[in-house]
């Protein structure tokens, strides 16, 4: 009966942690490095070459309207807004940085906690492109 105590605390303390640990903005809200697609681990770079203010606008209309995103730092003046999106049962939360280029747009994501996303910061980037591409 105590070791079920110490994993009910346990577990009761890592949830609060992941959902109430501060977000930075000066660590998470950072110009993007890299000037082609890439997939890691943790998360996807994805660049829009020849993307301009239209597509960084909308791209911005899309992301505000996922459900657990909310804007971190930034907006459209700035060119570069970061975004946080919590997963559903857990919190845990994902970064993910738009920025305006003189010859494109960038979107960043990446997580947290952890090493691998299991690909979901990936396919989050790839539904919002489907969804802009939709428009």
């Amino acid at each position: 009966m105590n070791w079920l105590y110490v994993i009910v605390v346990l577990v009761v303390g890592f949830g609060l942690y992941v959902r109430l640990a501060p977000s930075d903005p000066a660590r998470w809200h950072q110009p993007i490095k890299g000037a082609q697609d890439k997939d890691f681990k943790g998360g996807a770079l994805r660049i829009l070459p020849g993307s301009g203010a239209e597509t960084f606008a909308a791209l911005d209309r899309i992301i505000q309207a996922s459900p657990r995103t909310s804007v971190l730092a930034g907006s459209l003046a700035d060119g570069e807004i970061t975004y946080i999106t919590r997963s559903a049962l857990w919190g845990f939360p994902d970064y993910t940085t738009l920025e305006l280029r003189k010859n494109g747009v960038a979107i960043l994501g990446r997580l947290r906690f952890g090493r691998s996303d299991l690909g979901v910061n990936k396919a989050r980037i790839q539904g919002w492109l489907d969804a802009l591409a939709q428009k």
